[in-house]
């Protein structure tokens, strides 16, 4: 009894947080989801709203067995997954190239940022004049929506490594990719993480943006179908497996984190 008490005294404190925030998670999502349940059933209009669980018979009954849908849920995974990839790869390199020294900064991320203002939806025109109606104009939509949270995380974690750190690579013989490797990363993990995890984000909404104006077959497309038929089961059935999409990419970023920042918590004293 004196050994189980003692364990029970000797759990982490973090681990004991993290169990309250997880059990505080599930709790709210339960709350919500029953709360759907109970104004769907009652007081929404069946054209406008359909309770959580005819959601989920509808992604059985009607999602699921229809090969298209499936066929288009696929295809929006390919285009959202190759322009977050291509969103990350040149993002990151614009990101180093402007931030790599205070006249590129100072020269081009009021210019980044004047292009990141720029309301995207008005040029989905010539995204497809530029790239036709087929999923080359959804990825490249997509990309021009990652490519700028990456950039603006990069450039604004760069700025931030204290410029002895930099000074002391340099004195001591290091090379620019080693500084970069060594110095610049692990200093601008966090920033760098959050731009992931927001280009994300922002992919997928340029990704269904896409679809939704310009194409005749992907989950925009059917959503705005399910949309215009009045029928709102399927519609937020298709929307559900968007977030399911975004949920299984954010933890992929969560993995990579996970394995880069504790050696940058071993690094710090305690």
């Amino acid at each position: 009894m004196a050994m189980t008490k003692g364990k029970r005294e000797a759990r982490n404190p973090d681990d004991v947080y993290v169990s309250r925030v997880r059990w505080a998670r599930i709790m709210i999502v339960v709350a919500l989801i029953a709360a759907l349940e109970i104004y769907g059933r009652l007081f929404a209009d069946p054209a406008f709203l359909q309770p959580p669980s005819e959601v989920v018979r509808a992604w059985f009954v009607t999602v699921l067995p229809d090969a298209r849908i499936m066929a288009a849920l696929g295809m929006s995974v390919f285009e959202i997954a190759s322009a977050y990839v291509l969103s990350v790869v040149l993002g990151t390199a614009i990101g180093l190239a402007v931030g790599s020294t205070a006249l590129s900064r100072q020269g081009f991320f009021p210019l980044i940022l004047v292009l990141y203002a720029i309301p995207q939806v008005s040029l989905i025109p010539l995204f497809v004049l530029m790239f036709g109606l087929g999923s080359a104009s959804k990825i490249a939509f997509g990309f021009s929506h990652g490519i700028f949270p990456i950039m603006v995380a990069v450039i604004g974690g760069m700025s931030n490594v204290p410029a002895l750190y930099m000074r002391g690579a340099r004195s001591m013989g290091a090379s620019r990719l080693d500084i970069i490797r060594h110095v610049v990363f692990p200093n601008m993990v966090p920033s760098f993480f959050v731009g992931l995890r927001l280009a994300m984000t922002m992919t997928m909404l340029g990704v269904i943006l896409a679809e939704l104006y310009v194409s005749t077959a992907g989950v925009g497309y059917f959503t705005r179908v399910f949309a215009e038929n009045y029928n709102p089961a399927p519609l937020f059935a298709l929307v559900g497996s968007l977030a399911a999409i975004a949920l299984a990419f954010n933890a992929c970023v969560r993995i990579a984190e996970r394995r880069l920042s504790p050696r940058q918590a071993t690094a710090q004293p305690s």
